[in-house]
This record gives C-alpha cells, structure tokens and sequence, in this order.
C-alpha cells in the first residue's frame, strides 16, 4: 500500500511574444530551464496564481489567456496547471528564484528543458487541453 499524503497544486504561465519565442527561467536552486510557476496560494484564483509567480520570478507582468495543461509529478504529488499567456508590461530581470530570465524559441526549449517541462511549453502551442504524468523530467505512458 502506499504512502496516503495530500497533492499541493502549482501553476505556471508559458509566455509567448509575437515572435512565437517562450519567456522561461533558470531557477537558482537547481540550475534548470522552466516556465514560471509555483505553488498556488489558499487565498488566490488560478488566474491570480499564475499572474503573480510570472512577475515574482521574471519581472514581468501577464494576461492569462487559456489554460493548456495539466500534469502531475508522480513522485512528489504535485498537480500543476499551466497557462498560456501574453506579456502586458514590466521588465524581465532576474530575481530571488531566478538566476536567468530570457526568450527561447520552441527548439531551443526542447534542447534547455528536461522533456517533463519542455512538453509544457510545445502544449500551450497546440489547440487542445493536454493532461500528462510525469516522474519529474521524463514524461511516463
């Protein structure tokens, strides 16, 4: 039998301009490649979430636009609902989370990204709600 423990649910926002290249951050813990995002709040819509994580590790500020997908990491029970977004103002700098923030195309995402995150951003480039699972990096049948 398995351990029964809670999920804790987090949102991220995939930023696209309109040269179709993805706003993404090196995160200082670990060193690697994602889209902003974290745990959501108690007290915040999904929307709220996803606009103040997009700021608090980038800089700048978003309109959340249509939700993309939903994966779950296996092994640490974490849902994570991420967001297409458009850039409505700020500044991109780096911040207490974020060592780096810079655009990427797709192909440069695919190459920076473990394929558990860079699935995320190929999704939100797509039509359709995506729902996937995942052991961290990889992603899992």
């Amino acid at each position: 039998m398995t351990e029964n423990r809670p999920h804790s649910v987090s949102v991220a926002g995939i930023v696209v301009n309109g040269e179709d290249k993805v706003l993404v951050i090196r995160r200082r813990d670990n060193g690697h490649w994602e889209p902003p995002g974290g745990i959501l709040e108690l007290d915040e819509t999904f929307q709220e979430g996803v606009r103040r994580e997009v700021h608090e590790e980038t800089g700048i500020w978003v309109k959340v636009e249509r939700l993309t997908g939903i994966y779950k990491n296996m092994k640490r029970g974490i849902v994570a609902l991420v967001f297409r977004c458009a850039a409505e103002g700020g500044v991109t700098t780096s911040t207490n989370e974020s060592s780096e923030v810079k655009w990427m195309d797709l192909e440069r995402v695919k190459q920076s990204m473990a394929p558990a995150y860079a699935i995320r951003v190929e999704d939100a480039f797509g039509a359709d709600v995506q729902i996937r699972v995942h052991d961290g990096l990889d992603l899992r049948a």
